[in-house]
């Protein structure tokens, strides 16, 4: 972390540090909204991590690493690309980081990797998160290998981020990726067990959907099965919202896992899921 960084993360009050985070955007507090831009807080909630200006935060941040230069350059290229989604803005600079990486020398490339994985703000993460998963010079083993600290990370969106980066390369190797996940779920970080439901899930929110699992859901049952009792909220919920999915286009295949399930996993844990999967078929009549 750069002594810019150290330095403001120094003066920053507890009572800021300590925030709940705001319901609305025009409710965060001024300076809550300059440190995010700054990069020298992370957002506590999803309207703080929505209301961050990407190109902002880039701007502070090139001349921060030592990358003044580039930040004229980029920002002009970004800003001709008038994008305001999160989901896409976020991708756009990844990308630009990833042009400018490849430019420079091995150890500066280092340096400057490690500085945005390891960065305060959690959206620079999330950044290098999808400078992984952009990166086409990296295969199926590597690419998981390099995004799984994002997964494991201390952020919710740096977690979501690193899942949605490498979505479509897991779509066009799903067999390989599902034998590679198998032992992620088996991992004793529910964030890294998460991961594995969360990045592989037929219809996810804010991402492609997978058609071969949303036509034959069956293909990840040994990823499902093995947190059918998962001991995680977190990890009861992806898996729950995993089978929703699936009931959207497959019902019957999804009533009959709840039902085995139910049969052989006695556990509220189990109980809590099978209920969280058969939710829209709850609702349709199905069950």
């Amino acid at each position: 972390m750069g002594l810019i960084v150290i330095e403001k993360m120094n003066s920053i009050s507890d009572t800021i540090l300590q925030r709940k985070g705001a319901r609305k955007v025009n409710e965060i507090p001024p300076e809550v909204v300059s440190l995010l831009q700054k990069g020298a807080l992370e957002s506590v909630n999803l309207t703080e991590w929505l209301a961050v200006d990407h190109l902002e935060l880039l701007r502070n941040i090139l001349p921060e690493i030592g990358l003044e230069q580039e930040s004229e350059p980029k920002l002009t290229a970004l800003y001709a690309q008038n994008e305001k989604r999160i989901m896409k803005i976020i991708p756009a600079v990844a990308n630009e980081w990833l042009v400018l990486l490849e430019r420079q020398q091995p150890a500066e490339q280092s340096r400057i990797f490690s500085l945005l994985v390891n960065h305060r703000s959690d959206s620079v993460r999330c950044w290098a998160a999808y400078v992984v998963g952009l990166n086409e010079k990296l295969n199926l083993d590597q690419k998981l290998a390099s995004i799984r600290p994002f997964a494991a990370d201390s952020h919710f969106g740096v977690r979501e981020i690193s899942w949605m980066a490498v979505r479509e390369l897991i779509i066009h190797n799903l067999n390989q990726s599902l034998n590679i996940l198998i032992d992620w779920v088996s991992d004793f970080d529910p964030n890294i067990r998460r991961f594995a439901i969360e990045a592989t899930r037929p219809q996810g929110v804010w991402a492609k959907h997978i058609p071969v699992l949303k036509e034959n859901p069956g293909l990840a049952l040994p990823l499902l099965d093995t947190v059918k009792s998962d001991p995680s909220r977190y990890v009861q919920d992806s898996v729950g919202n995993w089978l929703n999915d699936a009931s959207k286009s497959n019902p019957d295949w999804v009533i009959r896992v709840c039902k085995e399930w139910s049969e052989t996993s006695n556990t509220k844990e189990t109980k809590r899921i099978v209920s969280r999967a058969q939710r829209s078929l709850s609702k349709d009549g199905l069950v």
